[in-house]
């Protein structure tokens, strides 16, 4: 009767341990794909960058940009 709570404890332990080995693999997964994604970010920010600096440029040549101090 002993054995059979602590095999009931084993197999609860390894389920627990196969839903972490999984959690941590897609834990890996969202990393990567969140990396991915502040690269893609990253990148769309340096073309507004780029597009607010045309968009002034042509502002400054059709004196349409508000005079600074």
């Amino acid at each position: 009767m002993a054995d059979q709570p602590d095999n009931l404890l084993l197999v609860y332990l390894r389920r627990i341990d196969e839903k972490v080995d999984r959690l941590g693999a897609d834990m890996h997964d969202v990393k990567a794909r969140l990396s991915g994604i502040e690269e893609n970010l990253a990148g769309v920010h340096r073309r507004i960058d780029r597009l607010e600096l045309r968009v002034e440029r042509i502002e400054r040549r059709l004196d349409l940009a508000e005079a600074t101090h």
